[in-house]
């Protein structure tokens, strides 16, 4: 009787542990947490007077505005088969 009672805890006790397991596995920082995160040298250099980051940020040209393109039927169905 005692046995029968150890295996269905133990059991009880498997099955949980997979369930916690699983829903753990796989997750990764978002974009903006990847975004945000950045090393030291990184952001030092930025700040330093003669980078070379500073001066292409300043020439750079603005940002186009995004122009929505609606997909064609033949277009949608390669998606879909690829």
């Amino acid at each position: 009787m005692a046995d029968l009672v150890k295996e269905l805890i133990s059991g009880v006790v498997d099955s949980v542990l997979k369930e916690i397991l699983k829903k753990t596995t796989g997750r990764t920082a978002t974009k903006r947490k990847k975004r945000k995160t950045r090393n030291a040298s990184a952001t030092a250099a930025a700040r330093e007077p003669g980078s070379t980051a500073r001066k292409t940020a300043a020439t750079r040209k603005p940002a186009r505005k995004q122009v929505s393109k609606r997909r064609t039927a033949a277009v949608r169905s390669r998606q879909r088969r690829g």
